[in-house]
């Protein structure tokens, strides 16, 4: 599943991006429709940090989310 910010994923917004201007949206809102369409479809959502890490400083971090990576 592609993330926010790689590769595969910004091809893609840039994919949906000329298929709205192609339709007539305006360059200014065409880049939102594209990110609105793809944050609505679940398969190109963010499924959160991978690591323990990125939870953030041990300290900081909520209860839910230590019992996550347990």
């Amino acid at each position: 599943m592609p993330e926010p910010g790689s590769k595969k994923f910004d091809r893609r917004r840039a994919k949906l991006r000329r298929e709205a201007e192609d339709q007539g949206i305006p360059d200014k809102h065409a880049n939102e429709d594209a990110k609105g369409r793809l944050e609505d479809d679940p398969q190109w959502q963010t499924r959160g940090p991978r690591t323990e890490r990125g939870l953030g400083p041990k300290g900081q971090r909520n209860e839910r989310d230590d019992q996550r990576n347990s």
